[in-house]
């Protein structure tokens, strides 16, 4: 009788937000099943789990990263940014306080995914063009905007991070 048996569980130590956590893991899980299952960071959302719509979007040492297509085990030794890491000291990051006065979002499912690609996009081309914004955020969809006040929100936190001048929201209605 064959029998089959399942890769031991291994412990490993993960850098997740600037905080370390000890995870058993197989060798085979995912980053977001981590994440959300193990760690309790559900800002990582999972829209399709094949790579198909960028709601998973992290960071990983300065590079957005589809948590549902990366093996942990490529993680390990690595600094992870979620969602839930951008915000310090009670502050937005800009990205997030451009998406708020920019009205960057609708259902907001997408809206981490989004989040994520446009800070790393940011943090190494503080001064994007709209074809750089676009072409960063081409691989998350969203189902509800027509992208144009996300593009207007990744532009305004391009002006608060590249010059640190205070962004300013739409215009009130007449």
């Amino acid at each position: 009788m064959l029998e089959t048996q399942l890769p031991k569980m291994k412990t490993v130590v993960l850098n997740v937000n600037d905080s370390e956590y000890q995870v058993d893991i197989q060798p085979y899980e995912l980053l977001a099943d981590i994440l959300r299952d193990r760690i309790g960071l559900t800002g990582t959302k999972r829209g399709c789990d094949y790579g198909g719509c960028g709601c998973c979007s992290v960071i990983v040492d300065g590079e957005a990263r589809y948590a549902c297509m990366t093996p942990v085990m490529r993680v390990v030794g690595k600094k992870v940014r979620t969602i839930e890491g951008l915000e310090k000291d009670g502050k937005l990051h800009p990205v997030q306080q451009g998406f708020i006065d920019h009205f960057g979002f609708q259902c907001g499912y997408c809206t981490p995914g989004m989040i994520m690609a446009s800070v790393a996009l940011l943090e190494r081309n503080v001064r994007p063009t709209d074809d750089d914004i676009r072409e960063a955020l081409g691989g998350v969809l969203c189902r509800c905007t027509g992208y144009m006040k996300i593009i207007e929100s990744v532009q305004a936190a391009s002006e608060v991070m590249s010059n640190g001048s205070k962004a300013r929201g739409p215009a009130p209605p007449p």
